[in-house]
């Protein structure tokens, strides 16, 4: 795996690995072992968040396998984790993430996202709710949020910030008060969701895209039986077999060899390491179009909740939701 090719450079200067583990859905005793898994197979790039709930047992994993007499040294890793909604309020951001880093057991952050540009009520709830089990919402802006995030980079604490989940016209928004620039937004992104215009909009501002989902998530709860299959996509198979790999490989090599950061989630140390390898290969001009033309607008990634036994969209009520615009 050649650097020059496995790596993109922040506007830091820090070089983020193209392939990460996603570690979202992953359960309590599993996500131990995927870790340390993926680090001793060679990635260098783990996601996290506190909203997984699973930091601390992923702090196990570091504790093992990283520190100056361990397999990885704690400057060869790229470690990201996000603030949640319900720590918006500017004192709440450090502790939040002094929370992070004392259950990854490590001593920064090389980038800490704001996870979504809406705020849940205070406290330490992830999910609160009103009886009739919708949100319980707080409208504090993100550009607040986003200067208490900058103080943390000024302490040393994080290494990069950037944002999650938000739209074009929030990105601008945080741009036009930041004194920290956002370096990268992680959004879902996958050819049914190419977001070509998001990314252009965020190449052009200086931001690096991480994509989440690049598989589809077909693990997820509130699937919807009629809902197109992406690892099924004829062309893809059709690719995958051209080129001896996985489906999956096909799909987060169209990602990288755009520049785009992939976290693809799995504890199955097959795949885990199958998702590593998409650097000995290249699409040609025409297969990386046919690929970024398969685009439906489809989200996958929308959290859902029952209020009064229907599943409705948990945020879409908040007004900073960010998907009741087109990008």
């Amino acid at each position: 795996m050649s650097s020059e090719s496995s790596y993109v450079l922040l506007p830091t200067g820090q070089k983020m690995p193209l392939v990460g583990l996603g570690t979202w859905k992953s359960d309590a005793g599993q996500v131990k072992e995927a870790v340390k898994y993926a680090l001793s197979v060679g990635y260098r790039h783990i996601d996290c968040a506190t909203a997984y709930s699973n930091e601390a047992e992923i702090g196990e994993a570091f504790l093992e396998s990283v520190g100056a007499d361990k397999p990885v040294k704690r400057e060869e890793l790229f470690v990201t984790s996000k603030l949640w909604n319900t720590k918006h309020h500017p004192e709440d951001v450090e502790p939040a993430l002094k929370k992070s880093l004392e259950d990854l057991k490590v001593d920064y952050l090389d980038l800490y996202l704001m996870h979504w540009p809406h705020a849940f009520e205070r406290g330490d709830n992830l999910f609160p709710k009103n009886p009739d089990g919708t949100m319980r919402y707080d409208d504090i802006d993100y550009k607040e949020t986003w200067k208490a995030m900058e103080k943390l980079v000024a302490k040393g604490l994080v290494k990069a910030i950037g944002l999650s989940n938000f739209n074009s016209r929030q990105i601008d928004d945080v741009l036009s008060v930041a004194s920290v620039k956002p370096a990268v937004l992680q959004v879902e992104c996958h050819p049914y969701l190419a977001q070509n215009k998001l990314i252009a909009h965020c190449h052009q501002r200086g931001l690096v895209v991480t994509a989440y989902s690049p598989l589809g998530s077909p693990d997820r709860m509130w699937k919807h039986p009629d809902e197109p299959v992406l690892m099924e996509e004829p062309g893809i198979k059709k690719l995958a077999e051209r080129y001896s790999k996985s489906p999956a490989q096909i799909l987060l090599r169209w990602q990288v060899q755009r520049k785009v950061v992939v976290i693809p989630k799995s504890v199955t140390p097959a795949r885990i390491l199958q998702n590593l390898q998409v650097f000995d290969f290249s699409l040609t001009e025409e297969e990386m179009n046919y690929i970024g033309n398969l685009n439906k607008n489809w989200r996958y990634i929308v959290p859902m909740v029952t209020v009064d036994g229907k599943l409705v969209a948990r945020d879409a009520g908040h007004p900073l939701y960010p998907f009741n615009e087109p990008y």
